[in-house]
């Protein structure tokens, strides 16, 4: 661990959550690509693209999670088995509805967000900066990435809190 500069021990803390994040990701890519083949309605062609483009964008991270792992010198998981064992999220049958999926995709973006904390707060702990970089990007891209499919799931009529402007302004 020398080229890096790092302390093993707290190192390894931020590894062991980032192979329960790398868990989360497999599972979540499967989930995606069942419901990129499965969607079904008049949402198909939106559902479909954007889907598709999701579990693309968790292939990628994936890959960037495991190599971070090595990069720690640490042996990223690596069978489905384990990841199964450990996730925090569960997979998702194929029968859903259209809302249904996309209400499964949030709910499953809350805990990726949650053990993307985790893994920020023990990368700090141990003055992990290319940790605390890679994640904190992961966390903004999932942020907007929910906030759009939950537009999405909005109805019209649904209003977003306005700011208070008046009490800003007289401060």
């Amino acid at each position: 661990m020398n080229y890096l500069n790092l302390n093993k021990e707290k190192t390894s803390k931020t590894v062991f959550e980032l192979n329960l994040l790398l868990a989360d990701y497999h599972i979540y890519h499967q989930k995606l690509r069942n419901f990129h083949w499965n969607v079904l309605g008049e949402n198909f062609f939106d559902l479909h693209a954007k889907f598709e483009s999701m579990y693309t964008d968790a292939s990628k991270k994936i890959d960037e999670l495991a190599e971070r792992i090595l990069t720690l010198r640490y042996q990223p998981l690596s069978n489905y088995s384990e990841y199964l064992n450990i996730s925090n999220l569960k997979e998702a049958s194929t029968d859903g509805s259209d809302i249904q999926m996309v209400e499964m995709l949030l709910k499953d973006h809350i805990l990726l967000l949650q053990q993307m904390r985790t893994v920020i707060k023990y990368a700090n702990e141990a003055e992990d900066e290319g940790t605390v970089d890679l994640i904190g990007g992961y966390s903004k891209e999932l942020e907007k990435s929910s906030w759009m499919l939950d537009a999405w799931h909005s109805k019209t009529t649904d209003t977003l809190a306005k700011p208070m402007i008046s009490k800003i302004a007289s401060n």
